[in-house]
């Protein structure tokens, strides 16, 4: 017998093509309510190519073997369906902007300024955009703080993020990126940190800095003590350390967290149980919707259909996670919400 928590993946493995609007049916007439996407990356290109396809939700993790070369991410080679296809060559970021404007989608889009503004001339009214203190792509490498405030004063960015300090083994906690934080918090600028998943593997395949220890949701603990007005959008939920992820939630009710990352690339069950217990532990009004979209252009349209398909969230609930509660968190102004 199936589990409730299985019945998600089965409704979009049959019918992909359909799921999304199948999903959003109960909540639409002519036109697709608003989503929000909290966490969604500037790239320009996909960085596969048109015939290497993936399975979204994983049913298990690949071993290595250190004496041969590593695969990419640890993802098992699996027959699945739907399959998602990166975009050909030079096609992505048209891709996916016309992606966000079908299915009624505005994102919170990540990356360096020039970018970000790049998504912003292509699709002004669906991009709100992000930047962080990391400059390129040189492990360690910080924007001078006066730059970072020209972005946020001048330059209109609204989110300081993607935050991946884990990446360079570092807490979020660790005096010495201190004053960005503080930035934040002085311009009432919400930040986006990157903590816990990073993908199977990450510290053998590309990033052996990468600590999963850095990940843990309680090193945020003491940078809130030291910024206690300072808005915190934890990033992949902290997964898989649900009861710390919870024990932040309970002692600072200005944290949020996005399922972004998490909903496509774990097991599906794994996924739904995880985010079943942030809502049943009762903080359904600071679960955000994210895909961490990258690479497959319908990516975002499938992870709207796993919120859209469980059978665990009131349809009230669902609103909240696709929509309500990323715009409480950046103060959007509703008013004008269809």
């Amino acid at each position: 017998m199936l589990s409730s928590l299985q019945k998600p993946a089965l409704t979009c493995a049959f019918v992909f093509a359909g799921c999304v609007t199948a999903g959003l049916a109960q909540n639409t007439g002519n036109a697709l309510p608003p989503v929000l996407d909290v966490h969604v990356h500037a790239m320009d290109e996909s960085w596969g190519n048109a015939d290497t396809p993936t399975c979204p939700n994983a049913a298990k993790f690949q071993a290595s073997n250190p004496a041969t070369k590593e695969g990419p991410i640890g993802w098992s080679q699996e027959e699945c369906t739907p399959k998602l296809y990166p975009s050909a060559k030079g096609e992505y970021m048209k891709d996916v902007v016309a992606e966000m404007k079908r299915i009624n989608v505005t994102a919170v889009v990540f990356g360096d300024p020039a970018s970000v503004k790049k998504w912003m001339d292509a699709d002004p009214g669906h991009v709100i955009p992000g930047t962080s203190f990391a400059d390129g792509e040189k492990l360690g490498a910080r924007v001078p703080l006066e730059d970072l405030r020209k972005d946020f004063t001048i330059g209109g960015f609204k989110v300081m993020g993607e935050i991946g300090l884990q990446y360079e083994g570092i807490s979020p906690s660790d005096p010495s990126v201190d004053k960005y934080f503080a930035l934040a918090e002085e311009l009432d600028i919400p930040v986006a940190i990157h903590m816990g998943t990073g993908g199977s593997g990450r510290a053998n395949i590309d990033s052996p800095k990468f600590r999963g220890s850095m990940g843990d949701p309680l090193l945020l603990e003491e940078l809130l003590a030291r910024h206690p007005k300072l808005r915190v959008q934890v990033m992949h939920a902290g997964y898989p350390m649900i009861d710390n992820m919870l024990t932040l939630l309970q002692a600072n009710s200005h944290v949020y967290v996005d399922v972004a990352g998490l909903i496509w690339s774990y097991p599906i069950k794994e996924v739904n149980r995880y985010i079943e217990r942030l809502v049943d532990a009762g903080f359904e009004d600071r679960v955000m919707f994210g895909t961490d979209q990258m690479e497959w252009p319908k990516l975002m349209a499938y992870s709207i259909s796993i919120i859209q398909n469980a059978d665990y969230l009131t349809p009230e609930q669902k609103r909240d996670i696709l929509y309500n509660n990323a715009a409480r968190f950046l103060r959007l102004d509703t008013s004008k919400k269809p």
